[in-house]
């Protein structure tokens, strides 16, 4: 399992992509930014791992109004949130996103990957303002 980058920088996406290209390249650099695994990303937006390798080498885009479609959305919307949410620090969002948190009883990354829990997050990112938490 190869991640797609090592890089520490975050960018902010202002806006949801609506065209497939743009859609995919914006889940693409958020996989990247928030340090996550190609298998991670076929999870999320249940996709299988060698369908994350085609969308990364730019061989296929995702199909609008598809699952993987709108989860990418949502992923995206998430990506936004915790920019916010974490004032554009990449390594506090990455930390956000691996520690423990008492109010879900886990890992924010663990309920993303392995619990399909990402409307959850979107929901609590987007009803707080503390970063602290």
């Amino acid at each position: 399992m190869a991640k797609l980058s090592q890089t520490l920088e975050v960018l902010q996406i202002p806006d949801i992509p609506t065209q497939p290209r743009k859609l995919t390249q914006a889940v693409i650099q958020v996989v990247d930014m928030l340090d996550l695994y190609h298998a991670e990303l076929a999870r999320i937006l249940h996709l299988q791992c060698s369908d994350i390798g085609r969308l990364a080498n730019a061989q296929t885009l995702l199909i609008p109004a598809s699952e993987p479609w709108n989860r990418a959305c949502e992923f995206v919307f998430f990506y936004q949130l915790l920019y916010q949410h974490q004032k554009a620090n990449g390594v506090t969002m990455r930390h956000w996103l691996r520690r423990f948190h008492p109010r879900f009883s886990q890992t924010p990354h663990l309920m993303l990957v392995d619990e399909n829990r990402l409307p959850e997050l979107v929901e609590y990112l987007d009803s707080t303002d503390n970063i602290n938490d």
